[in-house]
């Protein structure tokens, strides 16, 4: 596989030219493993703590346990995002979109503690293709009263999509991390 490195001067990501480069060089994402890929988010933490950045915001869903701080604050979206679901859910059938079926089981995990049973729908975050997103919520019609797009992937485009193609709630995780992001600092 080749790679291209994209250098960008001032603010990232470029959403200006992004889809254009999408548009010619068609990527696939690359999976890699909790254990492979821990290391490497501790270290980027130590360098964000290094700069003296007071804090930082994962930008995944996904379990990380054991990563840590000295002094500054990291917020985690799988520690924060099941309790406020359950608060928000309170009785209702959760329905959680994720974007691989090989994360439906780890996943199922972070919520079963805090009382969710959700039921759960797979499709990509980087390919937002109507017929593939209906396919894929289909068989939760009828089964959840709101939804979880559980991955910072998702866009707010995503978010309508969904809420169009089933006429449910729907929450965006990277939306609801920023707004209590907005709260911490």
């Amino acid at each position: 596989m080749k790679q291209v490195g994209l250098i960008t001067i001032g603010q990232a990501p470029r959403l200006d030219i992004g889809p254009i480069i999408e548009k010619y060089l068609d990527g696939s994402p690359v999976v890699m493993s909790r254990e492979g890929i821990q290391p490497i988010l501790q270290e980027k933490i130590r360098d964000r703590e290094s700069c003296g950045i007071p804090t930082t915001l994962l930008l995944c869903t996904g379990v990380f346990p054991g990563l840590h701080t000295e002094r500054t604050v990291l917020v985690e979206p799988d520690q924060m995002l099941p309790p406020v679901i359950a608060g928000i859910a309170k009785g209702r059938r959760l329905g959680v979109l994720v974007p691989l079926a090989e994360q439906v089981e780890s996943l199922r995990e972070k919520y079963t503690p805090y009382g969710l049973n959700p039921e759960f729908a797979v499709a990509s975050p980087f390919k937002l293709d109507a017929d593939t997103y209906r396919k894929s919520v289909e068989p939760l019609q009828d089964h959840v009263d709101i939804l979880l797009l559980d991955c910072m992937g998702y866009t707010e485009e995503a978010l309508r999509l969904v809420s169009d193609l089933t006429g449910l709630p729907v929450i965006l995780s990277s939306a609801l991390m920023a707004k209590i992001l907005s709260e911490m600092i």
